[in-house]
């Protein structure tokens, strides 16, 4: 039998690079695994007043069935970066630009249809179109600037190691704003709690919404958690 190996002094980071599965454990307990996971489980159990007990049950069932199997970015730590930067943009930019354009007219609806009764969504649709902008500028500034410099980077060939490596930077400060974002959008839905009179468009934007986050959170996690670390 395989022994567990996290602890509550194990990075959070560490947690979800070793077994990716466990960012569902993580996404729950709304603990930030990508733009904040650069602390211990401790101190994330401890500043978001989570039980010890039942977290680390989850995290040792979710060891249990997974910890097997050979999952996606348990590849990608073992990848180079122009590989790593190739998927992000063909799994990640595209899916998202594809979601992000697919998804607005059923939000702008839902909003003006259901606002006047469920304010919240007004809200919704102010933080949607505002992370739908941030992120499509924060894609295309990846992909014409800052991963051709990643990849020189990579191979010794960049003329100026320091403003590439502030350019990264920026790029993690984006990750945080948008990080934000989600966490607003999530709050005031009360965490995509549906109201008994949701209708079905209503309903999907809801678990669209919720799965742009986790598509967005993992996006960002391979990047700032195993491709951004490389080069500090």
């Amino acid at each position: 039998m395989i022994t567990f190996p996290f602890s509550t002094n194990t990075l959070v980071r560490d947690i979800v690079n070793e077994l990716p599965k466990t960012s569902d454990v993580f996404k729950k307990f709304r603990i930030d695994f990508c733009c904040g996971g650069n602390i211990s489980l401790s101190e994330a159990i401890a500043a978001n007043g989570i039980n010890e007990e039942a977290i680390m049950e989850e995290l040792r069932v979710v060891f249990e069935k997974y910890s097997a199997a050979e999952t996606d970015l348990e590849v990608w730590t073992k990848s180079d970066s122009t590989t790593i930067i190739d998927h992000v943009i063909n799994h990640y930019h595209r899916t998202s630009e594809e979601e992000l354009s697919l998804l607005s007219p059923y939000v702008t609806k839902v909003s003006r249809v259901h606002g006047d009764s469920h304010p919240e969504l007004l809200k919704v649709h102010e933080l949607y179109y505002e992370f739908k902008k941030e992120l499509l500028e924060h894609m295309a500034k990846e992909e014409a600037v800052v991963f051709p410099l990643i990849k020189q980077l990579a191979d010794g060939t960049v003329e100026n190691r320091e403003e590439a490596i502030n350019m990264i930077v920026e790029l993690e400060k984006e990750h945080d704003h948008a990080g934000e974002i989600l966490r607003q959008i999530r709050s005031v839905t009360s965490d995509y709690t549906l109201p008994l009179d949701a209708c079905g468009t209503y309903r999907l934007v809801y678990k669209r919404l919720e799965d742009l986050e986790g598509l967005t959170f993992m996006h960002v996690h391979l990047e700032n958690n195993i491709l951004f670390p490389r080069y500090f």
